[in-house]
């Protein structure tokens, strides 16, 4: 089991009153999976991606990922912890104007202070798998919002990380680019990497193996794709999307 997240709760103190963001979060991950979360506005499941993230710390529970207690990492370790085992797809690509793709891709491997030699041999893997190998030497606002995303995708797997976690991938792109990325994103996981993608979109969640609801802070149900069509998939998360909103 790569990630196990036991009956995990977060609450945020505003002074004397508090918000319970996640109430008994409880599933797991295996390795190679690929996985969505859906869940309304103010489901959770940006709370939940975040302490996954090891950006916070939860209230109550334990999450688990390849055996590391993420509580238990120390604060001048955390840093190091999230470049080696998890990389980050954003909604926003999070990418810099000021650097040039390659340099883009390749910051986690500079900060863990990898050799050149190594760092342009695994970017020789990534770029053909990805399609970018015109685009490196360009800086990301001489490229479309679909191939900015293909850079964050390089960026967030060029450190071999055990798991990528994905925020709304497709979220600021036009129907063409996120197909592209949702294929990508399949062909990943056939691959063999490990996939976690929050998404509002049931198209999105469709090309996922199994799809979390979080509703007020609990998963609150699940679906598995089974042998089903993307097509078929879609309609049974769209029904159940519609008993969450009840």
């Amino acid at each position: 089991m790569l990630l196990e997240v036991k009956h995990v709760k977060k609450i945020y103190q505003s002074g004397p009153s508090q918000t319970i963001a996640l109430r008994d979060v409880d599933f797991s991950l295996d390795k190679g999976e690929y996985v969505a979360i859906m869940g309304e506005s103010g489901s959770g499941k940006s709370t939940l991606l975040n302490l996954l993230a090891t950006f916070d710390q939860a209230s109550q529970g334990s999450i688990h990922l390849a055996g590391q207690d993420l509580a238990q990492i120390k604060a001048d370790k955390v840093a190091q912890f999230r470049r080696d085992m998890i990389g980050f797809v954003f909604q926003d690509f999070n990418v810099l104007d000021h650097l040039s793709n390659r340099d883009n891709i390749l910051l986690p491997l500079v900060l863990n202070n990898q050799k050149v030699a190594q760092m342009e041999a695994r970017l020789n893997e990534l770029a053909p798998l990805l399609g970018i190998e015109a685009l490196l030497d360009k800086y990301p606002y001489q490229v479309s919002g679909g191939q900015r995303q293909r850079i964050a995708i390089a960026r967030a797997l060029v450190a071999q990380p055990d798991i990528v976690l994905a925020d709304e991938p497709t979220g600021a792109l036009d129907s063409k680019s996120s197909r592209q990325i949702l294929d990508l994103f399949i062909r990943l996981n056939e691959m063999g990497h490990t996939l976690l993608m929050v998404t509002h979109s049931s198209a999105a969640a469709a090309t996922a193996n199994r799809v979390l609801f979080i509703k007020d802070g609990i998963i609150f149900h699940e679906l598995y794709r089974g042998q089903a069509t993307e097509a078929d998939f879609q309609d049974r998360i769209n029904h159940a999307l519609a008993v969450l909103a009840k």
